[in-house]
């Protein structure tokens, strides 16, 4: 039998379990670290009945001595998601990450850079206040119509790190997130990747409601980081919004993140995202 400490955190509701990849004396990390190990420790942890709980785990490491040497980043972290696939990105994760690296290592420092699958982003922390600078988005395609439980929708598609697809509604309350977001997720539109769905509420120029249908948890969630700035971003497009902006949204948990960003015709850049972090518990998983 072995141990693992980890961390529980939250972030909008986006609950994620933490832990560091150590190397034991011996050689080694402390559970395994191969691939295949850690997809079904994701599967194992996160079960609600039978693990921890959580809509991911988030696996931390020193950053590769390569990238180190220069200075590219302090530490790496691996998102794997409840049903063992691995993200490349995840805005709330990542907050939460940089949380834990002030908090639980040694870096007394309010300015965390972290590599990850789409790239390094930086964070900035304060208090329980975290901010985060996500990479540049791309793949920006509006109006892409496609056909999903015999209905014809126009959606949007962005790439905030990962995929998300964009769908403008009203009476935000009562649309099937479920079946619809599965639906979209599932398109060969975006196979193979499949993709992220946003349902959004326009509420004004600046203000925007989000629910999220997430790829790898498979259900909506509480909120979504790179969902909420996907959103805010078309939703800056969609209200013709230009220059240096921020855009409040409103996430399915209840909080307001915040999404800020530089806009240039339908490309953006200086993009970040803030919101509160939250420490829920410590413990120890018996694998």
């Amino acid at each position: 039998m072995k141990k693992i400490d980890f961390v529980k955190m939250l972030a909008s509701g986006n609950d994620f379990v933490i832990t560091e990849l150590r190397t034991s004396a011996a050689g080694g990390s402390a559970f395994g670290g191969k691939n295949s190990e850690l997809r079904n420790l994701a599967k194992k942890v996160c079960d609600r009945i039978y693990g921890v709980g959580a809509d991911g785990l988030l696996v931390l490491e020193k950053s590769l001595p390569v990238r180190q040497a220069g200075r590219i980043a302090d530490i790496m972290m691996r998102i794997f998601n409840a049903d063992g696939s691995e993200a490349e990105m995840c805005g709330n994760g990542a907050r939460c990450a940089a949380l834990y690296a002030i908090r639980y290592t040694l870096y007394a420092k309010e300015n965390i850079r972290i590599e990850t699958r789409a790239g390094v982003i930086e964070a900035r922390v304060n208090g329980d206040n975290v901010k985060i600078k996500l990479t540049d988005p791309k793949n920006i395609k509006l109006d892409i119509p496609i056909r999903v439980r015999n209905r014809l929708l126009k959606v949007n598609f962005i790439n905030t790190g990962v995929p998300h697809t964009v769908i403008f509604v009203e009476g935000l309350s009562k649309i099937d997130v479920e079946e619809i977001g599965k639906g979209i997720r599932h398109h060969k539109e975006f196979k193979p990747q499949g993709t992220n769905v946003n349902f959004v509420e326009v509420l004004s120029s600046n203000s925007i409601k989000v629910r999220t249908y997430e790829r790898g948890v498979e259900d909506e969630t509480l909120a979504c980081g790179t969902g909420s700035v996907a959103a805010a971003l078309i939703s800056g497009v969609r209200c013709q919004v230009s220059g240096v902006r921020k855009m409040n949204v409103h996430t399915h948990g209840g909080e307001v993140l915040k999404v800020y960003f530089d806009r240039v015709g339908n490309s953006f850049k200086n993009v970040w995202l803030e919101g509160k972090v939250k420490i829920v518990y410590t413990g120890v998983y018996y694998v």
